[in-house]
Order: structure tokens, then sequence, then C-alpha cells
């Protein structure tokens, strides 16, 4: 079974993603992953829009190109791309009992009469495989860098560029 981030209310308010597991596993808090951005405090929240919407996800025909908010795109980053919102925009998207902040990459999506297009990696987190509908909010904003949306990178990678350390 997958494991998949589910905010619950107070990980919302914190940032904070709670994973569920398999076998009555008790439910597990972690910070966000670096370049994806925590919940912002409520003094930096616009008026949350809620809205109901079609949403696609995008990935491997796009690997290696830069997104148009400068982001390059992987299978791991997080974000999202729609047609009208700022880069940097954070919105919580929700499926199924699952949900999670992710900030506005790209702009799209353009097939499917779709809202929203998720990058591979918001699409599996939230474990959606195919066109669905989603709950959305815009619960924020961060400033845009090219690597809002990208994996964590460890204290050891971040010391080294990136390299890994030979055995």
């Amino acid at each position: 079974m997958c494991v998949a981030p589910v905010m619950s209310a107070m990980a919302a308010e914190t940032g904070a993603v709670t994973t569920t597991g398999t076998g009555g596993a008790s439910p597990s808090t972690s910070a966000p992953a670096a370049g994806v951005p925590a919940a912002p405090s409520s003094s930096s929240n616009p008026v949350a829009v809620h809205k109901s919407g079609i949403a696609t996800w995008f990935g491997p025909g796009f690997y290696g190109q830069t997104t148009a908010c400068g982001q390059t795109l992987t299978p791991a980053v997080i974000g999202v791309a729609n047609r009208t919102l700022p880069c940097g925009t954070l919105v919580r998207v929700s499926f199924h009992g699952h949900a999670l902040i992710v900030p506005v990459l790209d702009r799209g999506p353009y097939a499917h009469g779709a809202d929203w297009d998720l990058t591979a990696g918001a699409a599996q987190a939230l474990d959606i495989v195919e066109t669905v509908r989603v709950g959305t909010r815009v619960v924020g904003s961060e400033p845009n860098t090219p690597l809002l949306g990208s994996p964590p990178v460890t204290p050891a990678e971040a010391a080294t560029g990136g390299a890994q350390a030979g055995g």
C-alpha cells in the first residue's frame, strides 16, 4: 500500500505533513520538505479561495525542461500549474482524504478542460493516477525561486554540492 501525505487541520496551520501507513501504525508528522514551503502564517494569507476543479498531471515528457516560473522539472518536484495564479502562490490541493500544499510552478493546463496540472511528484503524493476532480484553496504565497518545489537537500548534500561520498 502506498504511503501518501495527509494534511490534518493542525498540520495545515503548521505546514507539517502527516503521513499514514498500513497495519494500524500511528501517523507521524514531519516538517515540510526543503523547497516545498510550509503553510504561511495567517498574517500573510490572502483571502482563501475554495474551489473544486479538474486536475491532470504532467511528468516524464517534461523532465529536464524549465517551468514558466523558472524551476527545472524532475520527478521529485512538487508543484502545480495554473493559467492565472502568480508563480509562488501556495495552493492546498485535496483528493480523497489526501491533501498537500503546493506552489504554483508553471502555466497550464492546456488539455482535457482541466483547471490544474500537478507535477508527477504532487500527483503521486496525492495518490492521483488519472484526471480527477480535486478541492483547492489558495493559502498564501512564497517568493518564486529556482528551487521552489524541489526535493529536500540534506546538510551533507549542501556541503558537497550534491556529490555523494564514495565507498
